[in-house]
């Protein structure tokens, strides 16, 4: 691998400004925060910005790709040795070839981006307010190896959901933050930035931007963040949603294994314990040593997040290999999560984020003391039964299940997962 020369700041690929008032899409706009938001001045201020990836970093970008130095192939027919050679030499012929990072470039500018300190790090969030004056405020975290592009496709939906099969009941004023040491967000340089950590630090955003009440969802680390969210309970949030079921992925004990249901899930959490943890003990125990592949090789990063569930990558290979794609999951999309990685350099401070979360691990926790809803997809790593998310939150309000829809069910199915929030909330309004 060759090595790496000197990296524009994050300050440098994000210039420029958005004027409030400007129109982002039928029934959005980006309009000013309600009453109580930050001054217009000093380190907490909300500072508006746009993307702007300079050309000699693409070109970069290309050309490691297509210098990649090549493994043999595989000597299995399946992917129990890891990404195959086939699925990582297509994504590369199409990455350096075909894909076109300014079309999500000129999408993220077509959005209210943003940038704020807080404790000491900038957080990036996109901030799209609906047009409905009764919308529920809803902060939405991404997960990984996912970022804000997950998230994208939900926009439309959830802020103007009478052009996408809702009623104006159905509205939410979206806010889309970057995990600090991911995307756009600062990259921590003091230990501590645990999901707790995190999670104060969304309350502390609602709070600047004026939201009194509000609600929160996640998946993967998002689901982490926001159940820790749902125990530090600031005030003013209203209940919380879930895609994945953090309490019984991290091992918690008492869970019944009686049912089909039960039994399946419990076989899924096995499978996933022998033979899908890969990524999750490296990150946890050395993101240092797997950082130094992360940002010197772009198909070496693009190979680390493929390799992640086996329903998510099956999904991925087969659009890269010439079938057809699994609901939003395309190839663009799916290079557009992982350039955005690569363009701003944040593969070993995602990575280290899991390092931090196993220092926070046994330290005893409040129970989550707001309304909890959760939405069971099947692909996920374990599609948890409603016996189990009960006893993991014995504030359950809401249980739901989809017919598709996997580990990144709102980028797959951003139709099905908006139904899914709009059900789950439909009680706190």
């Amino acid at each position: 691998m060759t090595s790496s020369t000197s990296q524009p700041t994050r300050r440098q690929l994000l210039q420029g400004s958005l004027a409030a008032g400007v129109t982002v899409a039928a029934g959005a706009v980006l309009g000013p925060a309600p009453a109580g938001a930050a001054p217009a001045a000093g380190p907490t201020a909300i500072r508006p910005f746009r993307v702007a990836v300079q050309p000699g970093r693409l070109t970069e970008m290309r050309s490691r790709v297509a210098a990649t130095r090549w493994p043999t192939r595989e000597l299995v027919n399946d992917r129990s040795q890891g990404v195959q050679l086939a699925t990582a030499q297509a994504l590369a012929r199409f990455w350096a070839t075909r894909y076109d990072w300014r079309r999500l470039e000129a999408k993220l500018n077509a959005l209210p981006q943003f940038t704020t300190e807080i404790d000491g790090v900038d957080v990036h969030f996109i901030h799209v307010r609906s047009r409905h004056s009764n919308a529920l405020p809803l902060i939405m975290t991404h997960g990984w190896p996912g970022s804000i592009v997950e998230l994208l496709e939900t926009i439309g939906p959830l802020t103007n959901p009478t052009a996408h099969g809702g009623a104006a009941a159905d509205a939410f004023h979206l806010v889309l933050p970057s995990i600090p040491g991911y995307g756009f967000s600062g990259k921590p340089d003091e230990l501590g930035w645990d999901t707790t950590r995190t999670a104060r630090a969304w309350a502390e955003l609602m709070r600047r931007l004026g939201y009194r009440d509000y609600v929160a969802q996640g998946g993967d680390v998002g689901a982490a963040v926001t159940d820790s969210l749902g125990r530090v309970a600031p005030a003013g949030l209203l209940g919380i949603h879930l895609n994945l079921l953090v309490p019984a992925l991290n091992g918690t004990t008492g869970l019944p294994k009686n049912t089909s249901q039960e039994k399946a899930a419990q076989a899924a959490l096995q499978v996933f314990s022998a033979s899908g943890r890969g990524y999750l003990v490296e990150q946890s125990t050395r993101p240092q040593t797997i950082g130094y592949a992360l940002l010197d090789s772009p198909v070496a990063l693009a190979a680390w997040m493929l390799d992640h569930d086996t329903d998510s990558y099956l999904k991925i290979s087969r659009a890269f290999r010439g079938g057809p794609p699994s609901g939003n999951l395309t190839r663009e999309h799916i290079l557009d999560n992982i350039s955005l990685y690569w363009l701003t350099g944040t593969g070993e401070s995602a990575a280290r984020a899991y390092w931090e979360r196993t220092q926070s691990a046994g330290q005893s926790h409040p129970p989550v003391g707001v309304p909890v809803a959760f939405s069971a997809f099947p692909g996920e790593i374990f599609q948890a039964p409603r016996s189990w998310a009960e006893i993991s939150y014995p504030t359950l309000s809401y249980y739901g299940t989809a017919p598709r829809g996997g580990h990144f069910a709102a980028w797959e199915e951003p139709g099905l997962f908006t139904r899914e929030l709009r059900a789950a909330f439909r009680s706190t309004r």
